[in-house]
């Protein structure tokens, strides 16, 4: 049987998000982002062995892991906290089907690498849906509740059911996470800002292989008056989403 693009694990039966008298305001770059009446959705982009673990793509590419598995703790905080405020939740992974039919010849042959995707690794064929380095790390694994998505592309937009969700459950605003800054993060935060969607980037759960990277998204995302969106730390989102959405 093919793998499903989208896997649901089960919907929850309520969210638990209360009604609030007024409006919270995170200080984030370039001015405040207000949150809505009722909970955004969080995306948390390809935080999947493939690109965080030793032995994945991102390693065979020759790139320091280190660097993104050191956002791990944050991530999780901020995770744990959408769980607690029954926020939409939504995972994705870079991943192509085992007959690599979603995969452009292109984008496989691209680069000088000894190893490319669908190549057999140290955890199995690379960005391939089903493979153990395909998988959301342990620590950040999706729950009841929570959607799965496997993206062929950059963007988690393309070739998926994303625009589909968010449209259910009425969102309108999204917090992103995940690896890296400027690639799939910035595409998919770039995709969102086209459909109307208000993006906030949590700067802190986010990282590149190159730090410097990085840095150049955050400043183009907020440029001009926030042409993409915002971008926050995680001390500020988090306490805000706690006053505007807890108990």
């Amino acid at each position: 049987m093919k793998p499903h693009p989208i896997r649901l694990i089960w919907p929850r039966s309520a969210n638990t998000w209360q009604d609030t008298k007024r409006i919270m305001n995170i200080e984030a770059m370039p001015y405040p982002y207000a949150l809505p009446e009722t909970p955004p959705a969080l995306i948390l982009i390809d935080m999947q062995r493939d690109f965080v673990e030793q032995g994945g793509f991102g390693s065979a590419l020759g790139n320091d892991v280190s660097l993104l598995l050191k956002i791990v703790p944050t991530v999780k905080q901020l995770l744990e906290t959408a769980r607690e405020l029954g926020m939409l939740v939504i995972h994705t992974r870079e991943a192509h089907k085992p007959d690599m039919s979603d995969c452009p010849v292109s984008k496989r042959n691209r680069g000088k690498c000894d190893i490319r995707i669908g190549d057999e690794g140290p955890m199995g064929r690379l960005l391939i849906d089903g493979e153990v380095g395909n998988q959301i790390i342990d620590s950040l694994k999706p729950v009841e509740g929570e959607y799965e998505l496997s993206k062929p592309g950059k963007g988690a937009f393309y070739a998926t059911a994303l625009d589909d969700i968010l449209a259910e459950h009425n969102i309108t605003h999204i917090l992103f996470g995940g690896v890296t800054t400027e690639v799939c993060v910035q595409t998919t935060m770039r995709e969102a800002n086209d459909r109307g969607f208000e993006c906030l980037l949590v700067e802190d759960a986010t990282e590149s292989y190159f730090p410097e990277f990085k840095q150049a998204t955050l400043e183009m995302i907020t440029a001009q008056g926030g042409i993409v969106g915002w971008a926050a730390s995680s001390d500020e989102v988090i306490p805000a989403l706690k006053t505007q959405y807890g108990k």
